[in-house]
């Protein structure tokens, strides 16, 4: 919405749904007022309403908070008390728009749906160029971070690059290094750091190492299996390790072959442990992986109609 606005070079007025909620009762109606009545006097605007869901969530007639009812009721009379002669476009953004009350998106008030998916990955490598346009960097593998960042929306990228322009200032560097960007990433993705390197207890650290190599392993030998990226035994919030793996091309369905070579490589770490250690001395960290297997297993047979024959 910024960007429409500042291509049309016309004002701006950017809210959240949350500044007209949860506050003394007449509040929320007589900012929403406000607003619009500062919008006619600098018209032609746009309005940008995000998370919109806030006040546009669909009515109740025993709602606790009454007054809830009162703001939505407001935004639709000040959207219905203009024409578009009077060049005010109104954009309300939301993660929920199943909760959105029916009156407000009829013919005439938010009736145009854009839906604003997750970027692919060509998506992904130009929002790491815009970005990392902002900040100083040297010797950035663009394509290597786009294609970890399965799923990362254009905030998350942004989260990425302000974390990681924060960490280069900490460690006094001038210019961000991808070092710093897969720190971020991992950050997001994992958890941060639990304590500073690898365990002071060398046997649990043997005992990670293993497991983690045996993912890597499988995943190095398995056809159809995705590329190894890096390991790691450095623990973080959720894990003690990590086998970090980097697709080639964002993927719209999965082969019967990928899956059981997903499957193979999440039990991995398990078959290693038994290998090195002996069946009585396998450990807890395999929890994750055999819930995982299980899921995908269930799903193989049940949901995707598949059998290994």
């Amino acid at each position: 919405a910024r960007a429409v606005a500042g291509e049309a070079n016309i004002p701006f007025f950017h809210k959240s749904g949350s500044e007209f909620g949860e506050i003394s009762v007449g509040q929320g109606v007589k900012r929403l007022r406000d607003l619009f009545k500062e919008a006619r006097s600098k018209a032609p605007c746009i309005i940008f309403i995000d998370e919109i869901d806030s006040i546009g969530s669909k009515r109740v007639s025993n709602s606790i908070d009454p007054s809830a009812n009162q703001t939505i009721n407001q935004l639709l009379t000040e959207m219905d008390g203009f024409d578009n002669s009077e060049g005010i476009i109104v954009i309300g953004a939301t993660n929920r728009p199943e909760d959105l009350d029916k009156a407000l998106i009829r013919p005439g008030r938010f009736d145009i749906h854009v839906n604003c998916s997750i970027p692919d990955l060509s998506g992904r490598i130009e929002i790491f160029k815009h970005y990392l346009n902002k900040v100083p960097h040297r010797n950035i593998d663009i394509e290597v971070l786009a294609k970890t960042t399965i799923g990362f929306s254009a905030a998350d990228i942004n989260n990425v690059i302000n974390q990681a322009a924060i960490k280069a200032a900490t460690e006094g560097c001038h210019h961000v290094m991808q070092k710093h960007l897969e720190d971020a990433r991992d950050r997001i993705i994992m958890g941060p750091v639990r304590i500073k390197g690898i365990l002071p207890d060398k046997e649990t650290n043997r005992k990670t190492a293993y497991h983690e190599a045996g993912h890597a392993l499988v995943a190095m030998y398995t056809p159809y299996a995705t590329s190894l990226h890096k390991v790691t035994i450095i623990p973080r919030l959720g894990s003690l390790g990590h086998t970090c793996f980097i697709p080639e091309k964002d993927k719209y369905h999965t082969t019967k072959a990928e899956i059981l070579a997903q499957i193979d490589v999440m039990m991995g770490g398990r078959v290693a442990e038994e290998l090195i250690f002996g069946k009585d001395f396998i450990t807890t960290g395999a929890s994750d992986d055999l819930e995982k297997a299980t899921l995908f297993t269930k799903a193989f047979i049940k949901k995707f109609g598949m059998r290994k024959v």
